[in-house]
């Protein structure tokens, strides 16, 4: 295996490992629903936590748009490069 190789395969599984960790740290769209007992939310944690999903899901985007870009240009570079 070439250096090229080498450095496109540890890139891909940081990628791989990234886009795993920003989708596990995204909390359900369902996680109120079986609340019986008031559990009354301020304003302040509603927003923060709108917030905190607003990132994540940015970042998750950036990251699988990344990906793939990533596996394309490696199988583009294999192709036509070998």
């Amino acid at each position: 295996m070439s250096v090229v190789e080498w450095i496109f395969g540890i890139v891909l599984v940081i990628f791989a490992i990234a886009i795993i960790a920003v989708v596990l740290l995204q909390e359900g769209h369902d996680r109120n629903v079986g609340v019986v007992t008031g559990g009354a939310d301020t304003f302040f944690e509603k927003n923060k936590a709108r917030s905190v999903d607003r990132f994540l899901s940015r970042w998750t985007k950036i990251i699988a748009l990344g990906f793939f870009v990533l596996v394309i240009a490696i199988n583009v570079v294999a192709f036509f490069f070998k």
